[in-house]
């Protein structure tokens, strides 16, 4: 084998590896555009059976306070199934993760403060937000600008 029949070996190789790393971005926004979707759907239909195991009494007196006050239902249920469904669509996306954003810090918030047994799912959610912010970073660099005059491109 000559030093091209290498060279070119090698050259493919590392194309296969960078062709099968760009679909990454696509998995994550569908795995958490489908996340967001049934949970979001799940809050307005109730289809995913509670869990067997006991809550902590303080995340069952948080998550009632939340029903009492139907904040939970339309507001986040809903932003939750908005964020689904533009992920799935590939539509709006940075816009989609900078909206569930402050949604995920919740999710965290609660797991760590009432219920550190079951954060493992969002976590996963974590990650996937993070994963996609920095894959979608190009778009959220002009927010992220110290200085910016109104109106300026």
């Amino acid at each position: 084998m000559t030093t091209n029949d290498t060279l070119n070996a090698d050259e493919s190789r590392g194309q296969q590896k960078r062709s099968s790393a760009r679909y990454l971005p696509a998995i994550a926004r569908i795995l958490m555009g489908l996340l967001f979707l049934v949970f979001g759907l799940n809050g307005f239909f109730n289809f995913i059976p509670q869990p067997k195991t006991p809550m902590p009494e303080g995340a069952v007196a948080f998550v009632g306070a939340l029903m009492k006050t139907s904040y939970m239902m339309p507001l986040v249920m809903g932003t939750q199934l908005l964020v689904g469904l533009l992920l799935l669509l590939n539509r709006f996306v940075p816009m989609a993760l900078a909206l569930i954003a402050p949604i995920i810090v919740g999710i965290i918030s609660f797991h760590v403060f009432l219920a550190p047994s079951t954060i493992g799912h969002g976590l996963v959610v974590l990650v996937l937000e993070l994963y996609l912010a920095w894959a979608y970073r190009n778009a959220f660099r002009p927010m992220l600008a110290s200085r910016v005059t109104p109106g300026a491109k």
